[in-house]
């Protein structure tokens, strides 16, 4: 009985917690509210980058699940594709492999009126392919070595430089990966890969810490977002953005939608048109 007890008590000790997470999560209209906000502030950011001719690159890293798709589409889901562009690198091809390890990612670096971001970034060499084994310790020491001054160039040249770094708890991580399997809009976001590093929790870490130790420069540092809680690190992520990025309000002429043209003789076709098959 006494056992049955301590089990009872488990579970509720275990079920408050949940409630208590559950009632300090973002409400879904407060983040909603919020994010539109930050949405017309975003186009007009987009606007001044555009006028200003600026170079604005924006890393994002983090463990599988740690939330960076989310947060991308969160900033890009009302600005033009054109302007805010998603850089999301395959596998290297075997020429790739050959070449020098950044040079694959300096073409898609920013020209003066973009926004480049990546998800997931050169930062690979000292996390995914340093825990997974892709590659020895003696090159992640290299890179880690050599990437603070890249990054000088790069910000040297006019390049301003954001790094995110999305942390998730072990717990949350696993809900999130577990969602994934359940979810059939998910189970593509959940890979082998996956899977494998999932169980290298503290090779991760391990990683992590070394990549700081390294990178967080004066010039170019790291910003770390909490983000058990996916609202409020979107949110948060967006405010230190346009924190970041100095933009100004353009002065809008007012639209008037000119008369539209005369028929002037112009008569509907009689064709036989091919219509979607309604559904719905």
């Amino acid at each position: 009985m006494s056992k049955d007890k301590d089990k009872d008590k488990d579970q509720k000790k275990g079920a408050g917690k949940d409630a208590a997470k559950s009632a300090d999560q973002l409400r879904g209209k407060d983040y909603d509210k919020e994010l539109k906000k930050l949405h017309g502030e975003l186009v007009k950011l987009q606007q001044w980058v555009q006028h200003k001719g600026l170079k604005v690159c924006i890393l994002f890293e983090g463990r599988d699940g740690a939330g960076k798709g989310g947060a991308i589409k969160a900033i890009t889901e009302r600005v033009s594709p054109r302007v805010f562009r998603v850089v999301a690198l395959t596998s290297p091809s075997p020429r790739q492999l050959t070449q020098m390890y950044v040079q694959r990612y300096v073409p898609h670096l920013p020209a003066g009126g973009e926004v480049v971001i990546f998800d997931r970034s050169w930062y690979n060499r000292a996390g995914v392919e340093r825990v997974m084994g892709f590659t020895d310790m003696d090159e992640v020491k290299r890179f880690l070595r050599a990437i603070p001054l890249v990054e000088k160039a790069i910000v040297d040249s006019g390049v301003i430089l954001i790094k995110f770094w999305l942390e998730v708890s072990e717990e949350e991580q696993t809900r999130r990966l577990q969602d994934r399997v359940d979810d059939p809009r998910k189970i593509w976001k959940l890979s082998p890969m996956d899977l494998k590093s999932y169980s290298r929790w503290y090779d991760y870490s391990r990683a992590r810490d070394d990549m700081f130790a390294a990178s967080d420069s004066p010039h170019a540092p790291w910003t770390v977002v909490p983000s058990d809680d996916k609202k409020r690190a979107r949110l948060n992520i967006i405010h230190h953005i346009l924190r970041t990025v100095p933009y100004k309000s353009l002065p809008r002429e007012k639209i008037r939608f000119p008369k539209r043209q005369k028929r002037a003789g112009y008569k509907d076709p009689n064709y036989p048109y091919k219509y979607v098959k309604p559904v719905f």
